[in-house]
């Protein structure tokens, strides 16, 4: 996609038309039809017979015990069928969590967040539910609150959590964070810490031309996602069946069954179309508070939160960090050295995960040979943090690349030629012991910087920026796919990831129709299904096209080869003698079946089927770390009004290096999302604390990007090199984008105002102050 710029070779090589039947083509969305009538179906559009409503009561202390809580008013509103608190799940798991279970569902002796649940009002309507819920009374004994990550941190402060909770995280966090469990340290407001390192960091910066150390805080955001979390849960003999708008399935169905003490197969957990995630509906959210509620009445129950509950839900992790970066005088990297510290909520969730990739991520795929990364997830008496597109790799990279732009105007060099010094080749390590790098960065940094040049305006207080990022993307390659070839040919695909917008159904679909050599319109994705799809370990992370592509992919290949192995059958002929055509086999004297003769005749008749199943694991071209790497080329040009500091974002450019695009207009547009998204926190938004309560938990004073909003110029590039492990050379793509633009901005701005901001988002506010060398507003 190019707008009002001149036509250029932006792809990395040739597309071949004739290559592909379906793959590498950009094809018309599954779901497009029906979101744009308003007729696709979505998790609060279900229902169940029977179905009772539910309302969370929540907290109005940060940090309070709970002293008492009174339900009897709430209980005579007509409708009105339970008040559910902490005192009724003694005899289950009262607590979940990703990494640790530190969740309570329910606020059990103390709350620890303003907004946290204390109870769950269930009735027949949401409207007595509601009524109800401003009736039950909760009578506290405050307790002195820590919101910043700062006073959290301070000798003597009151601690978040008077103890410590069994890890529920399998081996994959443990591998990435070196985690020793054994070890129980004294109890402070650390929720975890991530420490690497290599080399001789002291010694490189004793004997460097120049030490460049910069500060940077990245705000506290809200994922945005347009569909606020809901579900409705019905707990019975046969077990747990919940709809919800989980990201992963399998994961919640895990934390339910812990909770209910039930095996996984009575657990099931289907996810219609979901209204974005962004990463924020990645584990469990609000299953169990509608679980609970279904357990305890005996009925079906849905819960539908509210824009501000769900602000209340989950948030960004904060960050503070500090960096000091070592360089030789022609601008070489000797050493860096980082200190993050985030600030993650009352609970954990996967703010410790998201730490880890923070600390992965924060020093830039450069060549640095002497590295010490201090990292620190915190408990503070706020609204819990989790993932969030970029997974840790935005916190870091607005430090780390600040800091190397800072470095260049001192050696009096280009921002772009300190980067081509610095940066990997193709193959090379960024982490030791883990896959090298899969892109090559330089060609597509030089792809940025050409077109950013090109449009270059000569005009006051103007400025271009640019970053790069490369994310150890993937998260664990475990996948599971089934293809089912049906007696008339057609194809069904069942796979756990999930459809939030994305695309991945029409990209799964585009798989199995070039793999058959059918067309997509005789292909069927099922998805999202503990109980009736295959397994998938997550949805995130840009793994989808790469491993659940992949694991279709062989899928595909397995059928193919049992339907060869049919056909010779039928044929009576050895089986090396039948070969593969679209949409069938050949065989002998070239005759030919097509896939659903194949099935009729060897079953005999007009019944039967032919399931093919596709596995991935750490093992082949996914046994090293990470399955790949996602890379983040961004590009901004932008111009500061210099009476009121407002920021006009002139040009966007970014660079996608995919390896194969299988969708590129996808591909394309999920590129402008995350960019867009990145400058929200860039430019517009912050979640803010008055105290111990959000001010701004609402869709008015919280705000986002909007089309007026977006650059005047726009130019979405593809690099394809067929380097990826994924199907035809695929790797994942949908999140780099997003990871550098904070860093951009911030360069951009501090050319275009002769002063380096420390902070995001840069507000008109915080602009004017930097132009007027002001300090910088809170």
């Amino acid at each position: 996609m190019s707008i009002d710029l001149p036509a250029a070779p932006h792809q990395a090589t040739s597309r071949h038309a004739d290559e592909h039947q379906t793959v590498g083509r950009s094809v018309r969305r599954r779901d497009l039809v029906e979101k744009v009538l308003g007729t696709a179906q979505y998790a609060v559009d279900m229902t169940m017979p029977g179905m009772l409503h539910a309302k969370v009561v929540r907290a109005q202390r940060a940090h309070a015990r709970i002293l008492d809580i009174a339900a009897d008013n709430a209980m005579a509103v007509p409708g009105v069928v339970a008040v559910v608190t902490a005192a009724d799940l003694k005899t289950l798991f009262p607590r979940f969590g990703h990494i640790i279970s530190d969740h309570f569902i329910l606020a059990t002796g103390k709350v620890r967040y303003f907004g946290e649940p204390v109870a769950i009002v269930v009735a027949e309507t949401r409207a007595a539910a509601t009524d109800a819920a401003d009736l039950v009374e909760v009578s506290y004994e405050d307790l002195p609150e820590v919101i910043s990550t700062a006073e959290a941190l301070a000798p003597g402060a009151p601690l978040v959590h008077e103890t410590t909770y069994a890890p529920t995280a399998d081996a994959t966090f443990k591998e990435l964070t070196d985690a020793d469990d054994d070890e129980q340290p004294d109890l402070t407001n650390i929720a975890h810490e991530v420490n690497i390192g290599w080399g001789d960091v002291d010694a490189a910066f004793a004997d460097a031309h120049l030490v460049v150390e910069s500060a940077t805080r990245y705000p506290m955001l809200y994922a945005y996602a347009m569909e606020p979390y809901n579900a409705v849960a019905s707990y019975g003999d046969d077990g747990l069946t919940v709809i919800t708008t989980a990201q992963h399935p399998f994961m919640v169905r895990d934390d339910l069954a812990r909770i209910f003490n039930l095996p996984l197969a009575r657990v099931r957990v289907t996810v219609p179309y979901l209204g974005g995630g962004y990463g924020s509906k990645s584990y469990t959210k609000v299953e169990p508070l509608a679980s609970v509620a279904s357990w305890a009445v005996g009925r079906p129950v849905k819960l539908t939160l509210s824009v501000e509950e769900a602000i209340y839900t989950t948030r960004v992790d904060d960050a503070v960090i500090n960096v000091r970066s070592a360089f030789d005088a022609d601008g070489r990297i000797l050493a860096r050295d980082f200190d993050i510290t985030m600030n993650s909520g009352a609970y954990a969730d996967n703010s410790p995960l998201v730490l880890a990739k923070s600390v992965n991520r924060c020093f830039g795929p450069y060549r640095v040979s002497n590295l010490r990364v201090r990292g620190r997830s915190v408990y503070t008496n706020t609204s819990p943090a989790s993932s969030y597109r970029g997974f840790g790799a935005p916190q870091g990279n607005l430090a780390g690349e600040t800091n190397l732009d800072q470095a260049a105007d001192k050696l009096g060099i280009s921002r772009a030629d300190i980067r081509r010094k610095n940066l990997v080749r193709f193959g090379e390590e960024i982490l030791p012991g883990n896959r090298g790098i899969d892109a090559d960065l330089i060609a597509d940094l030089d792809m940025v910087v050409e077109s950013l040049e090109r449009g270059r305006r000569d005009a006051a207080h103007y400025g271009i920026g640019f970053g790069v990022t490369a994310s150890d993307a993937g998260a664990y390659p475990i996948s599971t796919a089934q293809v089912r070839v049906e007696t008339d040919g057609s194809v069904i695909v069942l796979s756990g990831s999930t459809e939030m917008g994305q695309g991945s159904r029409s990209l799964l679909a585009q798989i199995a129709a070039e793999e058959f050599g059918i067309g997509m319109d005789r292909v069927s994705v099922v998805q999202s299904d503990t109980a009736g799809s295959a397994y998938e370990r997550t949805t995130g992370a840009s793994r989808t096209t790469t491993l659940a592509g992949l694991s279709v992919q062989r899928a595909c290949a397995d059928a193919r080869q049992k339907l060869r192995a049919m056909a010779a059958e039928l044929w009576n002929c050895p089986q090396d003698e039948v070969s593969d055509v679209p949409g069938g086999v050949r065989g002998p004297q070239d005759q030919q079946l097509d896939f659903g003769t194949i099935v009729r005749k060897w079953f005999g008749g007009s019944a039967g089927e032919v399931t093919g199943i596709g596995l991935v694991r750490r093992e082949g071209a996914t046994k090293e770390m990470p399955p790949f790497w996602e890379t983040g080329l961004v590009g901004v040009a932008v111009e500061v009004d210099p009476d009121t500091g407002y920021v006009t974002l002139d040009q966007l450019v970014t660079c996608a290096d995919v390896g194969f695009a299988i969708n590129p207009q996808a591909v394309e547009a999920q590129d402008l999302g995350a960019a867009t998204q990145g400058l929200g926190a860039a430019l517009f938004e912050e979640l803010v604390y008055d105290g111990p309560q959000l001010a701004n938990a609402n869709v008015v004073d919280y705000r986002v990007p909007r089309a007026g909003d977006l650059a005047r110029r726009i130019d979405l590039m593809l690099a394809e090199r067929r380097d990826g492990v994924g199907p035809y050379g695929a790797k994942g793509a949908g999140e780099g984008q997003l990871n550098p633009v904070g860093g951009a901005v911030a360069s951009a701005i501090a050319q275009a105002v002769g002063r380096w901001p420390t902070r995001l988002p840069l507000t008109p506010e915080r602009v004017w102050r930097l132009l007027n060398n002001l300090p910088e507003a809170d």
